[in-house]
């Protein structure tokens, strides 16, 4: 492998643990009429094509609204916004953990609106994690809270699609994605944008040291590092490659059942790990078309299978 076998393996664990976490709480909240706290609830008619035409609307007007935001360098008001999904998608996973308990069922009347108190609680659970992530920057609680992140997302858009559809959802991704990164090169802008500017990043971060950088750290005496420059490697997961398999394994979950959803999820994880292996370090690379090729496979061995 073009990585380090630490850093390949490392990433891949937090992918895959992401996509179980995923499942486990798109099985709660379908089990449980959908009933997704923060008023994230779907509506009672859904059309997975018309749902399939509003995401990739959200996703163009949010991916827009981002460049913009970017151009006019308003850190403060984008920490705000990362800020405020984070509590929502933290919130969402954590309340899954209460959802069949009796505390689900209180409600509390706060200020003029009524709440469960599941749901209170997974706020007050959300909020400091949140509050360590966007403005305190810890690389521990950042990959942490990324594994509640991406189920807490994904839940919200599983009701809305079909099989057809989430397959067709994550093929226009991988072309977006192929496009951002090889072609127009706005991807890598907008992680260096939220790794440099914004100290936040929306996936997963592992800074490294390269060979040289270990010499020149092992060959140095202690007090002479301070001071010292060093260049940190770092290895990062877009959010989007972590939430999207989750959306179409939470379908197929619905449609097929748990060993279908897991075959996708097998298969995401295999196509991530075949990007690692072909890629090169120091390079970017569209991870969705690989990880959406993988995810595709493990649907057809599904098929075939059940």
């Amino acid at each position: 492998m073009k990585h380090s076998l630490r850093i390949v393996i490392l990433l891949l664990l937090m992918f895959l643990t992401t996509q179980l976490i995923g499942l486990a709480v798109a099985d709660v909240y379908a089990t449980n009429n959908d009933n997704i706290p923060f008023g994230m609830s779907p509506p009672s008619d859904v059309n997975p094509t018309t749902s399939l035409i509003s995401i990739i609307f959200a996703i163009t007007f949010a991916v827009l609204l981002m460049f913009v935001l970017m151009r006019f360098r308003t850190e403060l008001l984008l920490r705000l916004w990362f800020f405020f999904v984070i509590i929502i998608a933290i919130g969402i996973t954590a309340n899954a953990l209460f959802i069949k308990s009796t505390i689900s069922t209180i409600s509390i009347n706060l200020l003029l609106f009524n709440v469960s108190l599941s749901s209170l609680i997974s706020v007050l659970i959300a909020l400091p994690l949140a509050y360590l992530k966007v403005f305190k920057r810890n690389i521990l609680i950042h990959n942490i809270t990324e594994l509640m992140v991406y189920p807490g997302i994904a839940v919200i858009f599983i009701p809305l699609l079909s099989i057809w559809t989430a397959v067709l959802l994550l093929g226009l991704i991988s072309v977006y994605d192929i496009y951002a990164v090889w072609h127009a090169g706005f991807m890598q802008k907008m992680a260096k944008y939220q790794i440099k500017n914004l100290k936040v990043f929306a996936g997963f971060f592992v800074p490294y040291l390269g060979k040289k950088e270990m010499d020149i750290l092992n060959s140095t005496p202690q007090n002479k590092l301070k001071g010292k420059k060093i260049k940190v490697n770092v290895a990062i997961l877009g959010g989007g490659d972590v939430v999207f398999p989750i959306i179409l394994a939470g379908v197929i979950l619905r449609a097929m059942g748990i060993l279908s959803a897991l075959l996708v999820t097998l298969g995401a994880v295999l196509g991530l790990l075949y990007l690692f292996y072909v890629s090169k370090k120091g390079k970017f690379y569209p991870a969705m078309p690989f990880i959406s090729a993988g995810c595709i496979l493990g649907l057809l061995v599904a098929y075939l299978v059940f």
